[in-house]
């Protein structure tokens, strides 16, 4: 890179001087702009390998089923399989009757004549007309005068005209191209598309599409906003006329660009599911849409099955969504660090299901996309207690207490750290069962038997005979207490000091079980978890108390084995 780079770029100035007109800033975007979706068009022009016509058609079907009502389908003169494949759809009725079309044509009267041909049979076409009109390309590629230009687009469009009127049968409608109207002169842009409005007889009755892409992005989304401002507000008879845009994201800044060129006038966006196309691709309408729906406007747009749509867009592009991509990518409804999976957590369990949404780090509901809640938490070794807990709750119905959340995220990050590999649903199940549910050595419960006794002193009302093994060998213990628990404690024995205990039930009907979780010390050691499941709930609890026992003497062992061989 240069030290100094100023001495080979220049900031792009579109205006000679300050643009005084500017009222967009203060605008907000009520209504959701008219859609026009050129997947099939740019988007496929700019792939490596380009769409079969089988991968055009479930594109094709899919966008009609998202929604759109406007879809460019190809540049029927530039190639076959493009013209093949607009015949295809014509000729097998696949275009629902509220659908237009779209063919992309230079000015040429041999291009246009075979790109009006492909349209014959359609019930609603529209010829996309465009020449490039910027300084850069007056100069560089066709050495033309900007007089030349403006009769160049006017004859343009009167051979588009002349053929269209071949086929007096179809509802044809007509947009016209400033190509490379972001580094075009505005007042000549505007010179330009008055001339062609003029040529075509634009009414509001017959209204002219006038598309002005920011071909190249030269700079940033305010001076576009600007743009466009100036051309809605110069070009005349503006109600005859429809103004799209359509974004490139050179600088990356396609999102921003299109929505401030909507608060600037524009009626309608043309770009691409996930942003294909050219170079750094076109705007990304998934992202446009979703954007405004989370400002509580619907798009018209229908991606309520994110997974679905990006998928097929996967599978016709041959190209992956990366897994950040805005609203659709594997990963953007997915929390690793441990505060975000907390708050997330907390903010599901009091989020109602018809209140406005509020759950933190989450913009908009997963479920509102087709998301399951369970892709929501994921753990890898940055996660904390939150993602951990609410992995166990949604798909185990475990409801840990606080505490316990804390002590199992710490097996959870020995296990992560090891291997440095995130850890699903399952497999943190996997380790909660290892590290307390299956605890059964070196002491087992065999069986046991309560009685109560209503009668008997305050800490004499329970009873209890417990038989259970010790490596194997069975020994039976008898004790009394005001509980089941506290009868099973004073049973066994054992130095505990009973810290705390909760219950809960997991499942319905007859396949419930009850879980306990047990928190006690063992003689001088910290406090540690045990948790029991059973259908009986005296039996959960009872498994609890021994899985805590057995985790303190695990633990003991092999502190006392560490200090036995550092020594």
């Amino acid at each position: 890179m240069l030290s100094n780079p100023a001495t080979k770029y220049v900031p792009f100035k579109p205006f000679q001087r300050d643009f005084s007109e500017r009222t967009w800033p203060s605008k907000t975007i009520t209504e959701p702009p008219i859609w026009m979706s050129t997947d099939l068009r740019d988007g496929n022009q700019a792939l490596i390998e380009p769409m079969s016509i089988d991968r055009k058609l479930r594109f094709f079907k899919h966008l009609v089923k998202i929604g759109f009502k406007e879809i460019e389908v190809g540049f029927p003169s530039a190639s076959d399989t493009d013209f093949d494949f607009v015949r295809h759809i014509i000729e097998n009725n696949l275009i629902p009757d509220d659908v237009t079309i779209i063919v992309l044509t230079q000015a040429r009267q041999e291009l246009i004549s075979r790109t009006v041909d492909a349209c014959a049979g359609a019930k609603n076409a529209m010829v996309h007309l465009y020449n490039a009109c910027a300084p850069s390309f007056r100069k560089i590629v066709f050495n033309m005068s900007k007089d030349e230009v403006r009769d160049f687009a006017v004859a343009g469009t009167k051979m588009v005209m002349a053929e269209q009127a071949r086929y007096p049968e179809i509802n044809w409608r007509y947009e016209y191209s400033p190509e490379i109207f972001s580094t075009t002169e505005p007042e000549f842009a505007v010179e330009v598309c008055n001339a062609v409005a003029e040529a075509y007889g634009a009414t509001t009755d017959k209204k002219i599409i006038f598309n002005l892409p920011a071909t190249i992005e030269a700079t940033t989304p305010n001076i576009y906003a600007d743009q466009i401002e100036y051309f809605c507000n110069n070009i005349n008879n503006r109600e005859a006329c429809i103004v799209s845009v359509h974004p490139h994201n050179d600088r990356g800044t396609a999102v921003a660009a299109a929505e401030l060129a909507v608060m600037a006038g524009a009626d309608r966006v043309e770009g691409c599911l996930f942003g294909s196309g050219e170079r750094t691709g076109n705007v990304c309408l998934v992202t446009l849409a979703i954007n405004l729906y989370t400002q509580g406007i619907h798009p018209g747009l229908d991606f309520s099955d994110i997974d679905s749509v990006r998928r097929t867009a996967e599978y016709c592009n041959q190209l992956p969504v990366h897994p950040r991509h805005p609203w659709a990518g594997d990963l953007v409804f997915t929390a690793f660090s441990g505060s975000h999976q907390d708050a997330i957590k907390k903010g599901f369990a009091i989020q109602k299901k018809d209140a406005v949404w509020e759950v933190p780090y989450l913009p908009i509901d997963p479920a509102d996309l087709g998301r399951s809640y369970d892709a929501v938490i994921r753990v890898n070794s940055q996660s904390g207690k939150g993602g951990v807990a609410y992995l166990l709750e949604e798909e185990h119905g475990l409801s840990l207490p606080r505490r316990l959340q804390i002590e199992f995220s710490r097996a959870i990050k020995r296990v992560t750290d090891e291997t440095g590999k995130e850890v699903n649903a399952q497999i943190v199940y996997e380790i909660f069962q290892n590290e307390y549910l299956t605890q059964d050595t070196p002491w087992k419960l065999i069986d046991h038997q309560i009685t109560s006794h209503n009668d008997a002193a305050e800490n004499e009302r329970f009873s209890v005979v417990v038989r259970m093994s010790h490596h194997g060998e069975e020994k039976t213990f008898s004790g009394k207490g005001n509980g089941a628990i506290s009868a099973f404690i004073n049973a066994i024995d054992m130095p505990i000091e009973f810290m705390d205990y909760s219950e809960h039930a997991v499942g319905s009907g007859e396949s419930s079980k009850a879980a306990s979780y047990v928190e006690l010390r063992l003689g001088d050691s910290q406090s540690g978890y045990g948790v029991g499941m059973h259908k009986d709930i005296v039996t959960s609890s009872f498994l609890a108390v021994i899985s805590a026992i057995n985790r303190h003497l695990q633990t003991a062992e092999v502190e006392t084995k560490a200090a036995t061989e550092t020594v």
